[in-house]
């Protein structure tokens, strides 16, 4: 496994200890009563999907995928990597400003920010898959299937 993989895998970790975190507040502040902001539950919802399930498939995706043919110009690692950073800092920026929004309610500033973290983060998930896209091929099965073969 190289470095790049385990990025991926280790933030999906760290995402969903997050998500886990704040899931438990969540639940805590339900049974106790304890003050919440209700933009919580989509900062909890969103870090886990995200954050943690996102980086989690594209993390094995990068590892487990054939290796890019040799004309691929999409796959280049360290563009990757660059998408890796775009879309975990808009990952955890959301997380923060979707809280921030709910605490400071009605300020637009935070709100505006919350939203191009968004957009950052379709970016960052754009690119990777773009990146990714000619990797997404039949190695072998293809010539087992052409054989008759069935799955």
């Amino acid at each position: 496994m190289f470095s790049t993989v385990r990025y991926f895998i280790k933030t999906s970790f760290l995402f969903f200890i997050i998500g886990f975190f704040s899931g438990l507040y969540l639940y805590a502040a339900r049974t106790f009563g304890w003050q919440y902001p209700l933009t919580l539950v989509t900062a909890h919802t969103h870090v886990l999907l995200v954050g943690g399930m996102m980086m989690m498939i594209l993390g094995v995706a990068v590892w487990f995928f054939p290796r890019p043919t040799k004309d691929d110009k999409r796959y280049v690692p360290e563009r990757i990597q660059k998408f890796y950073w775009l879309f975990t800092i808009a990952t955890l920026a959301r997380f923060i400003f979707e809280i921030l929004s709910g605490i400071w309610y009605g300020q637009q500033w935070i709100d505006v920010t919350a939203f191009a973290c968004a957009t950052l983060q379709v970016m960052g998930m754009i690119g990777l898959i773009w990146s990714l896209w000619g990797r997404i091929r039949a190695v072998g099965s293809q010539i087992r299937e052409d054989r008759g073969e069935k799955f």
